[in-house]
């Protein structure tokens, strides 16, 4: 306790983890006199920390960029260090720090000792446990342990109902006290946080473009109950130990089955029981099927509330806030106004307090109206006894009993417009990898998304007619399959397509952009969408064509331009003959 040098590092992927982490040493230290921990993440003054860490502090749990900048200036020596801990060393690596991690790592006295913690043992951080550790002794815990028992997981089938919708019904059915959404987006927190706000809910964004102190603000509103949901991404969520959170809703299904593991691990904690609810499209069937392999359970087929269900819990909680207002509440004053009113307007009481009734109210109804909740279809049902395809259909084939599919140039649905990309089959591109692609960039949910027709060297979608401008104009520079979209309406001349290498983003919340010069490769988070390096192919039949067409206009330009100099020489040469000034 006496020594004033730093004797334990924590490295941590986020500020948030930073904290909690940092939080955890001064409960756990309580009883030693005068221990001291330092917590240090970008988003806070150099100031406060370089006096911190110049009066002596014993532990310092900090996020990598931050320590290694702490160091560079000399301002924390390691010197002094005897144990050094990687918190979550997958998410750094997933995060892109692993280099910075192993920068620090050269920098600590050979006598350390360390411990790395990871959700997953991705073959990086294997590589980092092997150079660095002594001998180690790995402890794994099960994954059927982490997850099965204390979290209940159940998804449902996004198909006949907006997900907003879908949602607004889950959380006015289900019983819950916190609760964390989870979207892919940084943009998509603040729509999603904000509309729920206006249906009622006590709802917040958090991102990393947030402040840290009003995120800080945030985390601590939703602990003290004054704050019942976040939307939050992947990293901003990150770390986060909130005992009250009962809820984890999965909005968006995550890239990877780790990603989904630590989403879920938000709630459940500390022995207690957790629900963990996913939206699955139905392209996003195969990763559904990915993490109940991760997780060892099958996830149950969730049916969402009916109607009939809501508004009877509506009409419940309407009877419950008068009761409450008749128990709690003065109303001298409004049974004098009510009476007033009653003798002067001859009006029943019933009526009034209808009118009174429907004036808190205002225009959003109370009820529901009566629609179907679109039931999940056999597909999802018999999930279960999927069978391998095979070439062989039997004497009964089923070609016939499918529905004819569309002709490629049948027009767009009603309300939905044409548009051509420039990508196509020279490009090895897939139709999911272009939902992805503007699922993503453009938060356009994938039922929205039309028909794909795919030709060689360029394809059509059906988007919606009211899409604005300025979503339009970002998908012009969204890459697929190496190459931009550069969308135009059907009819329009595309613009050429830009010969610069694309600036990558991978849309983790970290506003990095990864930057490469070749198209189709970078960091995994920028392949999300299907964006995968592009083999050399040959062009298609129609698009040798097209070449040969436009080196014989080439040609035939060329032969034009010199005949008409020719001649042109010509006419000076006479004038000149006839003594006549050329001009």
């Amino acid at each position: 306790v006496n020594q004033r040098d730093p004797q334990i590092l924590v490295l941590a992927p986020t500020r948030e983890l930073a904290i909690q982490v940092a939080e955890a040493f001064h409960k756990y230290a309580k009883h030693i006199k005068g221990f001291n921990v330092l917590p240090i993440y970008g988003g806070q003054e150099y100031g406060g920390q370089i006096r911190s860490l110049k009066r002596g502090v014993h532990a310092v749990v900090g996020t990598p960029g931050r320590v290694m900048d702490h160091i560079r200036k000399g301002t924390l020596n390691l010197d002094g260090l005897k144990t050094l801990v990687l918190d979550e060393a997958d998410e750094m690596l997933r995060m892109g720090f692993i280099d910075d991690v192993e920068w620090i790592l050269e920098q600590t006295p050979k006598t350390r000792q360390i411990a790395l913690f990871s959700a997953t043992m991705p073959t990086q951080v294997r590589r980092i446990a092997t150079a660095h550790l002594t001998n180690p002794a790995e402890i794994t815990i099960k994954m059927k342990t982490a997850t099965a028992n204390l979290i209940r997981q159940r998804f449902w089938p996004v198909s006949g109902m907006h997900k907003l919708d879908a949602l607004t019904r889950i959380l006015e059915a289900e019983t819950f006290d916190g609760m964390i959404i989870f979207v892919r987006t940084r943009i998509a927190t603040v729509e999603v946080a904000e509309k729920l706000s206006a249906r009622g809910f006590a709802a917040s964004a958090l991102n990393g473009d947030i402040p840290q102190a009003q995120r800080e603000r945030t985390v601590d509103q939703l602990k003290k109950g004054k704050l019942d949901i976040l939307v939050a991404t992947d990293v901003a969520a990150r770390g986060l130990d909130v005992e009250r959170i009962s809820h984890v809703v999965n909005y968006d299904i995550p890239h990877d089955t780790e990603a989904y593991i630590h989403r879920i691990g938000r709630t459940g904690r500390a022995g207690r029981e957790g629900d963990a609810i996913l939206f699955v499209a139905p392209r996003e069937r195969r990763m559904l099927n990915a993490i109940e392999r991760a997780t060892s359970k099958k996830i149950e087929l969730m049916e969402l509330p009916s109607t009939e269900l809501i508004n009877d819990k509506r009409i419940a909680q309407f009877k419950q806030a008068i009761a409450d207002t008749l128990a709690t509440e003065d109303l001298g004053l409004f049974k004098h106004l009510v009476e007033q009113y009653q003798n002067e307007h001859n009006v029943p009481a019933i009526e009034i307090a209808s009118a009174l009734a429907k004036l808190v109210q205002g225009d959003s109804p109370l009820l529901l109206q009566h629609k179907p909740v679109p039931r999940a279809d056999k597909a999802w049902e018999s999930r279960g006894n999927d069978q391998p395809r095979t070439r062989d259909r039997g004497k009964g084939s089923e070609r016939s009993e499918r529905p004819q599919r569309p002709r490629k140039d049948a027009p767009p649905e009603k309300g939905m417009q044409r548009f051509r990309i420039e990508v196509g089959h020279i490009h090895k591109v897939m139709p999911g990898n272009i939902v992805g692609a503007i699922a993503n960039e453009a938060n356009i949910d994938a039922q929205n998304i039309g028909r794909i027709n795919i030709f060689d060297d360029h394809s059509t979608i059906d988007l919606p007619a009211d899409m604005p401008e300025d979503i339009y104009a970002g998908l012009k520079k969204v890459w697929v399959a190496g190459q931009t979209l550069n969308i135009s309406r059907e009819g329009e001349a595309p613009k050429a397509p830009s010969k610069r290498s694309p600036a990558r983003r991978g849309d983790d919340d970290r506003g990095r952009v990864f930057e490469d010069s070749k198209p189709g490769k970078g960091p995994k988070s920028s392949r999300d969408a299907g964006d995968k390096p592009v083999k050399k192919s040959k062009p298609g039949v129609k698009a040798r064509e097209r070449e040969r067409e436009k080196a014989a206009a080439k040609a035939k330009a060329k032969t034009a331009t010199s005949k008409a100099k020719k001649t042109k020489e010509a006419g000076k040469a006479k004038k000149k003959a006839n003594g006549k000034p050329s001009l």
